[in-house]
């Protein structure tokens, strides 16, 4: 069984032609490049069109040996009408019906799916709760934004209209840094952009104690620092770098223990910067899971960083169905 996977992210977009056996899946070529900022989403679209026709032909396919395509995108989104509605990291892109665009070029069914609950679906089917006979996970992506994917009862739970599972856009603090666009908002804490965001508060702090930054030369350069350098700088024990993790790890913690308690799962599975860092994250985080959640809930929860780590997008495309 033949499939098309399409990943659209802030930064970059995947397109991919996958084939599912009783083996598993089988990734059969893909194709990266960036997502085209040019205030328009028909570039973008155009090039993954492009992409996915080459991809066939090349193959030596038809478009009937196609069976469906899955399309995973950032939310807010309508997964039953096949809307994408405007997400903060995508601008330009308001109400696409990108749905109708791909089954009006190839005659294919077309599933739309918010990227955090595809992703939960790829971590259930094919990483970290394959073959464990699980019925309530919870996915969390940690990238560019944070966002839970939710399977309860072995089904996956979206809500009303696409929308469960914004816990980035919940206010955990009165004031912060900005996600999701509210100040305060779990994804302002807990996102590259974030960590980011927090990183340029705790320098100007410090520079204006008069003290020196071991990733950052002067006030001068404060916004030209990157999430990379921050990680390195706390991992080399750099004090400042260390302290915007425990940050950003303490937030984590605060939003796993509302989960825990709201919705009781087996098991969390947390994707990009907390996999690529769990070292930087997860003392920090488990202590504040510990003290905040309830004690039965958390005995029966596991935390596990991503095992299909940065290739989860191109499994999580082909997961739909």
């Amino acid at each position: 069984m033949f499939k098309i996977g399409i990943d659209i992210g802030g930064t970059k977009c995947a397109v991919i032609l996958g084939e599912i056996t009783d083996n598993g899946l089988q990734f059969i070529e893909t194709s990266f490049f960036p997502t085209i900022k040019d205030y328009t989403y028909t570039t973008t679209l155009e090039k993954i069109d492009d992409e996915m026709f080459q991809m066939i032909k090349k193959a030596k396919l038809k478009t009937g040996d196609i069976s469906s395509i899955g399309i995973s995108c950032g939310g807010p989104l309508d997964h039953k009408k096949g809307v994408i509605m405007s997400p903060p990291n995508l601008i330009g892109w308001d109400n696409v019906k990108i749905v109708d665009y791909f089954v009006s070029k190839y005659n294919v069914r077309t599933i739309l799916e918010n990227d955090a609950n595809a992703c939960a679906l790829a971590e259930y089917k094919f990483g970290a709760g394959k073959d464990k006979n699980l019925k309530n996970v919870i996915f969390l992506t940690f990238g560019t934004g944070f966002g839970a994917g939710l399977i309860l009862d072995g089904k996956l739970y979206s809500g009303t209209n696409g929308m469960a599972g914004e816990i980035g856009h919940i206010r955990a603090a009165d004031s912060g840094p900005v996600g999701y666009g509210k100040a305060g908002s779990f994804e302002g804490f807990c996102s590259g952009g974030g960590i980011v965001q927090i990183a340029r508060i705790k320098l100007l702090e410090l520079f204006q104690m008069g003290k020196k930054s071991s990733f950052c030369e002067s006030v001068n350069y404060i916004d030209k620092v990157a999430a990379k350098d921050i990680a390195e700088a706390a991992e080399s024990g750099d004090g400042i770098a260390l302290e915007i993790y425990r940050t950003s790890s303490a937030y984590l913690g605060y939003s796993l223990a509302l989960l825990i308690d709201l919705l009781n799962p087996e098991m969390i599975i947390i994707g990009s910067i907390y996999k690529r860092r769990e070292n930087l994250f997860k003392s920090k985080c488990l202590e504040i899971v510990s003290k905040e959640a309830l004690k039965n809930s958390v005995s029966v929860c596991e935390i596990v960083p991503s095992v299909l780590g940065d290739d989860i997008g191109l499994y999580a495309a082909l997961a739909l169905e």
